[in-house]
């Protein structure tokens, strides 16, 4: 059980699968991976102290502490730990109006986890449902660069970290929209080895700690334990990996484009003058 599979930096958001088109040319016969400005307010940044506890530190604490028969026992304290990452979900469903395809597949995830517990199947499925969930996200990043919705935007390349409009607008300037792209696609490659490295490291831990059958205390206390090292052990790798992908996205944009770091990132007071900008134009 895990809910946070991807790298917990990552503010996952809608994004617009949208040919490049300039002022002064007729749409492009190929997509490319480098979106149009499209205005919008950039949404509510996530809590993680929120997502951390809904996800690991609760579903935790009642699996090691609250599964015992004087408690919940085995199988109401899988069903009870399970229920705080699946609300936390259907709650980031709500905030954002739509189902991204990361958050669907964590929460699938935990049902996953949740059916083979009460199932009491072998461990070992528990395993390979450890390893598959982040090898399907890594599949698919790969595979949507094939479409017109790359998600590479949607982790890296996105409006809650980057001032889009600017970078799009110097990308047409300095004639760099193409090479940009290119290098899109290795970042997409360095994000789907950052789920690779996780989905070796999920096998390895739940082969490692998980081996009671589900039904019984001591499965609920390993189930905990695996929940609980998920962070340090599998999240901050992937994470690191994850930072050197967006690093090697932000040095070409600065050399593609000529802009400061400073210019590229978007920070929390121009999130505070767009919010400012819509409300006074609802008000007149």
């Amino acid at each position: 059980m895990k809910g946070l599979e991807c790298p917990p930096i990552l503010i996952l958001i809608n994004s617009h699968g949208q040919n490049l088109v300039s002022s002064n040319e007729p749409e492009a016969s190929t997509p490319s991976l480098t979106p149009p400005p499209t205005p919008s307010v950039p949404p509510q940044q996530e809590n993680m102290l929120i997502n951390i506890g809904f996800n690991v530190i609760i579903p935790t604490l009642i699996l090691t502490k609250l599964s015992g028969d004087e408690y919940l026992g085995p199988t109401w304290g899988v069903v009870v730990a399970l229920l705080f990452p699946i609300v936390y979900g259907l709650r980031d469903f709500q905030q954002r109006g739509k189902i991204n395809f990361f958050s669907g597949l964590g929460v699938f995830s935990v049902v996953m986890t949740g059916g083979i517990s009460l199932l009491e199947l072998d461990p070992q499925y528990l395993a390979y449902k450890e390893a598959g969930i982040p090898a399907i996200f890594g599949l698919a990043t790969l595979i949507s660069l094939k479409t017109p919705y790359p998600l590479v935007r949607t982790l890296l390349f996105n409006d809650t970290v980057i001032e889009i409009d600017k970078v799009h607008h110097a990308l047409i300037e300095h004639d760099s929209v193409d090479a940009f792209d290119q290098r899109l696609v290795v970042a997409s490659w360095i994000i789907a080895g950052s789920f690779l490295v996780s989905s070796i490291l999920n096998y390895l831990l739940a082969t490692i700690i998980v081996t009671s059958q589900p039904g019984t205390v001591e499965y609920n206390a390993e189930l905990g334990k695996m929940t609980a090292l998920s962070f340090p052990v599998i999240a901050v790798p992937a994470m690191i990996i994850m930072m050197g992908a967006m690093f090697y996205l932000f040095r070409g944009i600065t050399r593609m484009t000529g802009m400061p770091f400073e210019d590229i990132i978007r920070t929390h007071h121009h999130e505070i003058e767009e919010q400012s900008d819509v409300k006074n134009k609802d008000n007149n």
